[in-house]
């Protein structure tokens, strides 16, 4: 009878994962009949999209692995100073839209850009070019982080070994590091991949004619309203992210588990390979911020680009436009995604990790990581034939749902890894001295892992604030969020306006970020002063 509320809020968790992730996407292979297929998969215009979208996705993949292995690198071998300051500004591209990152090459490469119109120099940017220009952007932080963070936990005994066996900088690296970061740099690809490979913002923005399969999949639904022809395009986009899924899941449960770390690795001194790094991270910093310079400078002029005169005039007509509206939308889909989401995905690695390997843990296990591989596209037109016709249809709480599942197994993941870290008995103990599962997880695990509680939060937030995909098909005019005006505005050549909404999302995200941040510092100066109390009950 103790854990009796226990079981019931994790069943009522069971059903809410399967009304929400598998009953969608079971209605949306439902959809799909023999003639949509034929009359997609058999239209000229198929191959050459999927040419494009393939093309695009591996170019820009190779592109953002290779840049972020490369700074990841030089970032955590090397003795620079303010290093947390350089991570936090690789990911600054993280807090906007991708369809941002789209725009801002437009406003500074395209036929009538900035950069273009100041030099006289016109790069051809719309097709290939701008798309895998814009992805990389987009996508080159999501592996910097992953890259920064296995570095950080390389063990410097097995290099001093190596050295005196006499093995070269350039042995250890191939024989030593590269062999350590094989399932990162697996997974980093994988994640890359599936990332661009199902976006529409950068292309909508910088494809010009060499449509993608996304593009195409948002303007049919969007457009013409063709939800069976949109659905044979979202199982097509649903494959390979779900290839990249199960590879995924057998890469990280292959090979030995993660080492101990006897000994943290020690850069030697070098000046000259210092400075260069500075050099290499300010002009990589300098093209990755360029887009937000366009930000800032567009927002604020009179008409681009015919008068480029310092005015107000954007902020007034966004204003006139209700955009407070907009922006009370935004605050509360993130708002109640960060607050939701974070209950449910805790309490769902809760469950995982400290119930044992019961089939509905397994379960719940599964469709929490099954959302990882369901592009936020195909999720969004999956609600859409799911939900449609609902009283919660069309409504600020339809967006949250969608939002929760759409980044639920990356915070899922986090509380995951924290809570399993935790002593395998400490349920067992609870259990002899009377202490019920909801206590001990009120009492113990949550005060214990605030800190990532927090970046759960912050994760769900921030990406609720800029995503575009997962929403698209599912607003209307009074549940818009900012987000939504980029293109809405982009349509009218509103070009300022849509300036201005990426710089606001962006500040809103920078601000979120540092509130995180200084309530993690707090949340660990707290726990590093107060003693861990367990509660019993008589």
């Amino acid at each position: 009878m103790r854990n009796k509320s226990f079981y019931s809020l994790k069943y009522l968790l069971l059903t809410y994962l399967l009304v929400t992730v598998v009953f969608p996407l079971g209605s949306l292979l439902g959809t799909i009949r023999g003639t949509d297929v034929k009359e997609v998969l058999g239209s000229a215009q198929f191959l050459p999209m999927l040419c494009n979208s393939l093309v695009t996705t591996i170019l820009a993949t190779l592109i953002s692995v290779v840049l972020a292995f490369v700074l990841a690198y030089a970032l955590n071998r090397s003795n620079i100073r303010f290093k947390s300051v350089f991570v936090m500004l690789f990911t600054l591209p993280m807090l906007i839209p991708s369809i941002s990152h789209g725009m801002g090459l437009v406003l500074l490469f395209g036929d009538n850009g900035i950069v273009t119109n100041l030099l006289h120099w016109n790069i051809g940017l719309y097709g290939y070019k701008g798309i895998v220009m814009g992805s990389v952007l987009y996508s080159f932080p999501v592996a910097f982080l992953m890259f920064h963070d296995s570095l950080q936990y390389e063990d410097f005994t097995i290099y001093e070994a190596a050295g005196v066996l006499g093995l070269s900088k350039w042995n250890q690296f191939g024989t030593i590091t590269m062999p350590a970061m094989r399932r990162t740099i697996i997974s980093a690809i994988l994640a890359v991949f599936t990332m661009v490979f199902t976006d529409y913002g950068v292309p909508l923005m910088t494809g010009g004619t060499a449509m993608t399969l996304p593009v195409y999949m948002y303007r049919e639904v969007i457009g013409m309203m063709n939800f069976s022809g949109g659905a044979v395009i979202g199982v097509v986009l649903l494959l390979p992210a779900v290839a990249a899924f199960l590879m995924d899941l057998r890469n990280s449960g292959s090979g030995s588990s993660a080492s101990t770390v006897t000994k943290a690795y020690r850069v030697e001194e070098n000046r000259r390979r210092d400075i260069l790094v500075y050099v290499c991270f300010g002009i990589v910093l300098f093209l990755l911020c360029l887009p937000i310079f366009a930000f800032i400078c567009l927002s604020f002029v009179k008409k681009y680009p015919v008068d480029m005169s310092f005015s107000l005039q954007s902020v007034k007509k966004l204003l006139e436009n209700n955009i407070g509206m907009f922006f009370v939308n935004s605050m509360a889909v993130a708002l109640l995604t960060a607050l939701a989401g974070t209950c449910l995905s805790y309490f769902s690695a809760y469950i995982t990790a400290r119930s044992g390997k019961k089939p509905s843990n397994k379960l719940i296990h599964f469709v929490s990581m099954l959302s990882l591989a369901v592009p936020g596209v195909v999720l969004g037109l999956s609600f859409v034939l799911s939900f449609r016709g609902l009283p919660i249809y069309s409504t600020i709480f339809i967006l949250v749902m969608v939002n929760i599942v759409h980044f639920f197994s990356s915070p899922y993941l986090l509380a995951y890894n924290s809570l399993s870290k935790f002593n395998s008995n400490l349920e067992d103990v609870a259990q002899t001295l009377g202490i019920s599962r909801m206590r001990i997880l009120f009492s113990v695990y949550i005060p214990c892992t605030m800190s990532t509680i927090v970046e759960m939060y912050s994760y769900f937030f921030v990406n609720a604030m800029i995503t575009i995909s997962a929403v698209s098909f599912l607003v209307n005019f009074r549940t818009m969020p900012l987000s939504l005006m980029i293109p809405q505005l982009e349509s009218q050549s509103f070009i300022e306006g849509t300036a201005l909404v990426s710089l606001m999302i962006l500040i809103l995200n920078i601000l979120e970020k540092i509130i995180a941040f200084a309530i993690k510092r707090k949340v660990e100066q707290t726990a590093g002063d107060k003693p861990l109390e367990v509660p019993v009950e008589m």
